[in-house]
């Protein structure tokens, strides 16, 4: 059996540790050089860094809450929250 190396998501850092599990039982792993935590799958595609980054980008290009939800077919609740997040950050 050959093990990949895991990449950070969001460095791309192959210096990676495991970090406890998720409430479903999925293993959560952390970066130690960004220090950043992920899964490596999801079971909630609303929780996956691209489909944030895909909400982010399509409301930058005009499309409104309920737009976003339904081409990413994810809640409005999850589209509003990335947002709001978004916002605090920048």
């Amino acid at each position: 059996m050959v093990n990949k190396a895991i990449k950070c998501v969001h460095c791309e850092s192959e210096n990676v540790v495991k970090n406890g599990k998720h409430q479903n039982n999925k293993q959560r792993l952390k970066c130690k050089q960004c220090g950043k935590t992920f899964q490596k799958e999801y079971s909630n595609h609303g929780a996956k860094p691209e489909t944030r980054l895909l909400i982010v980008k399509m409301s930058l290009n005009g499309s409104g809450i309920r737009d976003i939800s339904r081409v990413l077919n994810i809640s409005p609740n999850t589209t509003l929250s990335v947002l709001k997040k978004q916002k605090t950050i920048s």
